[in-house]
């Protein structure tokens, strides 16, 4: 049967942000004008890479960063959200999430500078956001009470693909499928009533495959992976992911880790967290949370082996 002209139109949108890419998928009816929605699209990531950004000297986070001890800054609204809601999942994760880990990100090479040895050792100190660092959420400011480089590298990718769909949302789109470096949300149905489609990636280094399939609606899925970012120590390859407890890389955390939750900024947080914790500790917390976790890990000998926690994953074929 021939494509019948009332049927919506597919539009799949994309541009620059965070050093990678964002995307969105929609559909709208024929005559539809997508550059309006291109622009701003691109301005909504574009407020939060100005935001949180740590390869940007003059973002609002490194302005942050830069400020003198005991003294209050005023922070916009959107640094404001992804600050309470870091905060609140490093408590429910017991420090597993971690957003005053920049030293050390910086030290290991995984920022916007070189990695610098001299500093490793003064990098593993522990320094706690929720005793460095002081939110007055009505006041909208923020101040520190102890040393600590903040890092949102955990949380703001998954925050922009929030403002992304929500941005959608606003221009009258209701239904869409946006992304961020494989952090994606899904809005609405698509135009046949079905979800929307997301492969679960396997985590292999050398090439992009699959390891699955996910159905959402009103969901949003972020992955924690060692076999994207890593560096190379004595042979060794390091995953990107730090352990707060250390401040160096995790010595041997799960291949990825893939959680479902309402929001992006959510889900990209807690698989961080639950990537630390590693998949013991992890699927008990994710059970004990309500989350729907998927943790694979290398086995030598049978390969890739996983563990589903919640009912969203337990039914993947």
């Amino acid at each position: 049967m021939s494509k019948m002209s009332t049927d919506p139109t597919r539009h799949t949108l994309h541009g620059p942000t965070m050093g990678t890419r964002w995307t969105a998928l929609f559909h709208a009816d024929t005559g539809f004008e997508p550059e309006p929605v291109q622009v701003a699209l691109q301005t909504a990531v574009d407020e939060v890479d100005a935001q949180m950004s740590t390869w940007k000297p003059d973002s609002d986070l490194m302005r942050l960063n830069a400020a003198p001890l005991g003294v209050w800054q005023a922070v916009p609204a959107r640094l404001l959200d992804v600050l309470v809601l870091g905060r609140d999942v490093g408590r429910a994760s017991g420090g597993a999430f971690d957003m005053g880990l920049g030293d050390a990100v910086a030290a290991w090479g995984f920022g916007a500078d070189e990695a610098d040895p001299t500093h490793i050792r003064a990098a593993m100190a522990r320094r706690r956001v929720e005793t460095a660092l002081e939110i007055d959420v009505a006041g909208a400011r923020v101040r520190k009470t102890a040393d600590i480089t903040l890092d949102l590298n955990g949380i703001a990718k998954g925050y922009g693909g929030d403002r992304l769909a929500d941005t959608l949302v606003v221009l009258g789109i209701p239904a869409a499928l946006v992304g961020i470096d494989g952090e994606m949300r899904a809005v609405g149905l698509r135009p046949d009533g079905a979800p929307w489609t997301i492969a679960v990636e396997a985590p292999d280094p050398e090439r992009r495959a699959p390891h699955s399939v996910l159905a959402l609606h009103d969901a949003a899925v972020a992955t924690s992976g060692d076999y994207r970012h890593w560096v190379e120590v004595q042979g060794r390859r390091l995953s990107h992911t730090m352990d707060p407890s250390r401040g160096a890389p995790l010595f041997a955390p799960p291949a990825s880790v893939t959680v479902i939750a309402q929001t992006c900024a959510e889900a990209d947080a807690w698989a961080t967290a639950l990537t630390v914790l590693g998949v013991d500790a992890g699927a008990t917390l994710a059970e004990q949370r309500g989350l729907d976790a998927l943790f694979l890990v290398r086995d030598d000998r049978t390969g890739i082996q996983s563990k589903a926690v919640g009912r969203l994953f337990s039914e993947q074929p």
